[in-house]
């Protein structure tokens, strides 16, 4: 089954720098979340499309193999593609642990597969940091036999068949074809008395426990590298690397946008035209806002320094506050019979009064005189 463009799949172009492709991301990644889909067996599929579309595209390298290529150029498969790398890049590369070593050259001990973990975090825990708990079930190597794969007293001998070098050459007429060795299937090795804990392979299936340290700031698509937490290598080679994916949780109250946050206040009636005070929530505790006279719903307060301050650095976002003006509802009779009296009190003043409502009539009026001539 062919797969989709890259760019179809976050629906952005291919024009479109980080930060589109970041917001793109986390929409796809929220709306397909398997755990927000328990009922929908495609949406695992749609979210690991999608990650692996934001894999490619955030990364410089990879896009331009993908954009000159397609599909084959970041293929592995296919010989083209680059090596996995985190996007935080060397920022965080001490403190968890720097980058992963190379693969192992032919006939060495191979380097164990990178793991990915996608990790929920609150939006309180991606703003200010926490050490948070994982547990992932991987290849680890055999206590047994230390990973060797031999029984232990016994040893691994070298293969008969390629001497060692994993590989042989078959002669086809005037060609030589250099094939893997089909006695030791690449290893250079053979075990003639196997391990009985993990059956020769060297390596067995266990769910080890881990914490992660999710530094502040950190958004949904950014991930942390963890080095030589990945598989074991088989024959005791060096273990790839875990990759921890945030995916940051919905909150009740707040939207998050790069380094700002937004919500919604609802406001009442009397409150939008006489004005008041009101407390509104932040991510440091209560705060209050003044609301001034005559206030529309859709207006923003802007409260600076409330937002996020964001992992790779620069200053902290702001918290942005959309006022709502709620229409009153269940009205008695008593209330209904007084916003009446109101409304009549405006009389001809009440244009004036709803200058939007006003504006907006004044180009209806426009639209339909147009139409007639």
């Amino acid at each position: 089954m062919s797969k989709r463009d890259y760019y179809d799949v976050l629906g952005v172009d291919k024009s479109a720098g980080e930060r589109e492709v970041k917001k793109a991301y986390r929409r796809v990644a929220m709306k397909y979340h398997p755990d927000r889909n328990p009922d929908d067996p495609g949406a695992d599929d749609k979210f690991k499309e999608a990650t692996e579309a934001y894999d490619v595209l955030m990364d410089s390298t990879k896009r331009a193999a993908y954009d000159q290529y397609g599909h084959a150029g970041v293929d592995p498969n296919m010989g083209g593609g680059s090596n996995f790398s985190d996007i935080f890049g060397d920022v965080f590369g001490d403190i968890f642990g720097g980058g992963g070593g190379g693969r192992g050259g032919r006939g060495g001990p191979q380097r164990g597969a990178d793991l990915r973990y996608t990790l929920d975090v609150s939006l309180e825990n991606a703003v200010k940091g926490a050490t948070v708990e994982i547990r992932v079930p991987s290849l680890s190597s055999c206590e047994s036999c230390d990973g060797s794969g031999a029984k232990k007293g016994s040893s691994a001998a070298t293969c008969g068949t390629c001497g060692g070098a994993g590989q042989v050459r078959m002669q086809q007429g005037v060609f030589q074809v250099q094939q893997t060795c089909p006695t030791c299937r690449g290893r250079g090795k053979t075990i003639t008395d196997p391990c009985g804990a993990c059956r020769g392979q060297g390596r067995v299936e266990k769910t080890k426990t881990l914490s992660v340290k999710v530094p502040p700031g950190v958004d949904t698509g950014d991930r942390i590298r963890l080095s030589g937490e990945g598989e074991a290598g088989p024959e005791g080679g060096p273990s790839g690397d875990l990759f921890v994916q945030m995916s940051v949780k919905q909150h009740a109250i707040f939207e998050r946008d790069g380094k700002n946050l937004y919500c919604e206040v609802p406001i009442t009636f009397v409150e939008a035209a006489l004005g008041g005070e009101l407390e509104v929530p932040t991510l440091d505790g209560r705060i209050k806002l003044k609301i001034p006279p005559e206030t529309q719903t859709g207006k923003l307060f802007r409260l600076r320094g409330k937002g996020v301050k964001p992992v790779r650095g620069g200053s902290v976002g702001d918290l942005l506050c959309r006022t709502v003006v709620e229409t009153p509802v269940k009205l008695n009779k008593e209330q209904k019979a007084m916003l009446e009296q109101f409304q009549k009190s405006l009389g001809e003043s009440s244009h004036a009064q709803s200058p939007r409502q006003t504006s907006w009539l004044d180009g209806v009026k426009n639209f339909f005189d147009d139409m007639k001539t």
